[in-house]
């Protein structure tokens, strides 16, 4: 391996071209070598951004290069399974865009190969890297809310019409449907706060008529001592909370996005000290009592930061750190996914064994 870590991405859609080439770009140790596509438009975005990066049509182009250390497959669902597993027995590094696979069994073959090749495998579950996430994951650390007595988490839009051309998330396919594309986060999220439940109840269904894909869920990820609320739709002109906790010493709650996907996607650079800082009108509310002392107001969001995932699989390549997304954590994921679907089939609540 030369002292750049030589990288390839199939796919440039937008997650190719918002989530991963910046990062590959402007994170020290990487080299966007190589990125597939087949569309010429995505081919010309390519070449007038990233001028020594090649394009090649397919996959194929990446995975077969003897000069390529590390594939990230961002390819649409139905292929990560393939690609990946591809990508695993040329001898590379995988990145595997969320959700892992579209079942338990092909995330474990993944894994398996990755350990007998002894090759990093890991998900792009960046949303650990997000500055409300961040927040919560240092509020529960730091036990100012006292006992979490409950738990609830929105990722909602609005969008009552089909997208003008055919979305792939929208046919009937394995993988997709909402609850694959943004259940995947909000799954990791809780399981990454919480640890693995004990039971999971479900319903996921599809609101809008036309649709052929789940495009609403609502799950419930049972704990010992409170219930973890994961809820989406896609017909929601007020969206929930992107947050909201209940402790035994105080509540926090909070609405807005992280900016890194918009900002990434008007075209900005991942740079600077400010990179991924949120407004002061989207940070969260606290209402709390820590010790005797009452806390109550805006709570200053944590910066976002996708670079910090980069950073840590360029170390985590070079056998430095221990990688921050472990596949075992992804498949996990998926077992969730499982089970919701089996729940909201049965109309039964499922418990983990």
């Amino acid at each position: 391996m030369s002292t750049n870590i030589r990288t390839g991405i199939i796919g440039y859609g937008l997650s190719g071209r918002v989530f991963h080439a910046p990062f590959i770009d402007v994170v020290e140790g990487f080299e966007l070598t190589k990125i597939s596509t087949s569309n010429p438009e995505r081919e010309a975005l390519i070449e007038e951004r990233y001028p020594i990066t090649a394009v090649v049509p397919d996959g194929k182009g990446i995975i077969d290069d003897p000069e390529i250390d590390l594939v990230i497959v961002t390819s649409p669902n139905t292929d990560h399974f393939r690609w990946a597993r591809e990508a695993l027995l040329a001898g590379k590094h995988v990145v595997v865009e969320k959700p892992f696979t579209v079942n338990v069994e092909e995330a474990a073959e993944l894994i398996e190969i990755s350990k007998r090749q002894q090759k990093i495998l890991t998900v792009y579950h960046n949303r650990r890297f997000t500055s409300d996430t961040k927040t919560v994951k240092k509020l529960l650390d730091s036990g100012l809310l006292g006992e979490i007595v409950d738990y609830e988490t929105h990722f909602d839009r609005y969008r009552t019409e089909p997208r003008p051309r055919g979305a792939w998330r929208e046919e009937p396919l394995p993988g997709s449907g909402i609850f694959y594309d943004l259940g995947s986060h909000l799954i990791d999220q809780a399981l990454w706060f919480f640890g693995m439940p004990e039971a999971v109840t479900a319903e996921i269904n599809s609101q809008r008529p036309w649709a052929k894909a789940d495009d609403h869920f609502d799950v419930r990820l049972h704990y010992p001592t409170f219930t973890a609320t994961l809820k989406s739709g896609m017909i929601c002109r007020i969206p929930g909370a992107t947050y909201m906790l209940h402790g035994t010493n105080g509540s926090f709650v909070k609405y807005g996005l992280d900016v890194q996907e918009a900002t990434l996607d008007g075209g900005a650079k991942p740079e600077g000290k400010d990179w991924g800082r949120e407004p002061e009108n989207i940070w969260g509310t606290i209402n709390a009592e820590y010790k005797g002392v009452k806390i109550q107001g805006k709570l200053e969001s944590e910066h976002g930061d996708y670079r910090d995932y980069f950073i840590n699989l360029r170390d985590a390549i070079n056998g430095k750190v221990p990688l921050a997304v472990k596949p075992e954590e992804a498949l996990n994921v998926m077992r969730i996914i499982e089970l919701a679907f089996q729940s909201s089939r049965e109309k039964r609540t499922i418990t983990i064994v």
